[in-house]
């Protein structure tokens, strides 16, 4: 029987809130079970840009990364917050291991290629070394995982958080029972303002059509599929209480 494997994805706004981020770790140091915290934190460098004097560049929210910026993304993700959120899980006896791509080539991608439109040096995932991830976890340790990836040839990479958090889980999903969490500002989906309770991939495809599910969302969701599509065994999306309280969130189903 396969071992329970919690990931959790926390995004910028919950980062950037002290009180919030302390509330999140309190419940996430609880989780008895094999975890792995997975972390963006795009809010905390589109300020230290403006602090720079640096313009964000961002398309449909998605960032445009050149030089600089990759710099600054570098220094922030793997530096500052990583090693914030490692500081404060050590205080609660949580033993965690700050990563990034690059770290025992745990995550290789490749630059993304120009289209409409040059993203620059963000990269597309290729490969997750799930064998070094089980290593770490077998022995007790939690990972701490930014979004920078690389390509292996010296390139560092600026990724999309929630998609590593899926493809992390998909590949652990091989040898744990793994559930995967999203953690954002909300308590869920919310339609109307009102949460949606479940979200079955039938009426994800009705509210893209009717316009409902727009834009960041969206290519959260589709995370959210792909990971149950491929071997997770549960997905959640809520906010900040989504490790002690489901009712907080929402459930995606196939």
């Amino acid at each position: 029987m396969k071992d329970k494997l919690v990931v959790v994805k926390i995004g910028g706004n919950i980062i950037e809130n002290e009180s919030l981020i302390e509330k999140f770790l309190m419940s996430f140091v609880k989780i008895k079970d094999k975890k792995i915290l997975i972390h963006g934190g795009g809010k905390t460098v589109t300020n230290f840009l403006k602090k720079i004097n640096v313009e964000p560049k961002l398309v449909n929210g998605r960032r445009i990364t050149d030089n600089k910026t990759l710099d600054v993304v570098a220094m922030i993700y793997a530096g500052l917050i990583n090693k914030k959120i490692i500081t404060k899980l050590q205080k609660y006896n949580c033993n965690s291991l700050g990563l990034s791509g690059p770290d025992c080539n745990t995550i290789l991608a490749k630059k993304r290629e120009v289209k409409k439109i040059d993203y620059g040096f963000a990269g597309d995932i290729e490969k997750i070394n799930k064998k070094f991830l089980k290593q770490i976890l077998d022995l007790g340790i939690c990972p701490v995982i930014c979004s920078l990836t690389h390509d292996r040839k010296g390139q560092l990479l600026n990724t999309n958080a929630d998609n590593i958090a899926s493809k992390i889980s998909i590949e652990l999903s091989k040898k744990f029972n793994v559930v995967l969490n999203y953690c954002f500002d909300k308590s869920g989906v919310l339609i109307n303002n009102q949460k949606q309770d479940i979200i079955s991939a039938k009426d994800y495809k009705k509210l893209i059509k009717k316009n409902i599910i727009v834009d960041g969302m969206i290519p959260k969701i589709e995370n959210c599929f792909s990971a149950l599509k491929n071997g997770v065994n549960e997905v959640y999306i809520g906010n900040h209480q989504i490790i002690n309280n489901k009712k907080n969130c929402t459930k995606l189903t196939l």
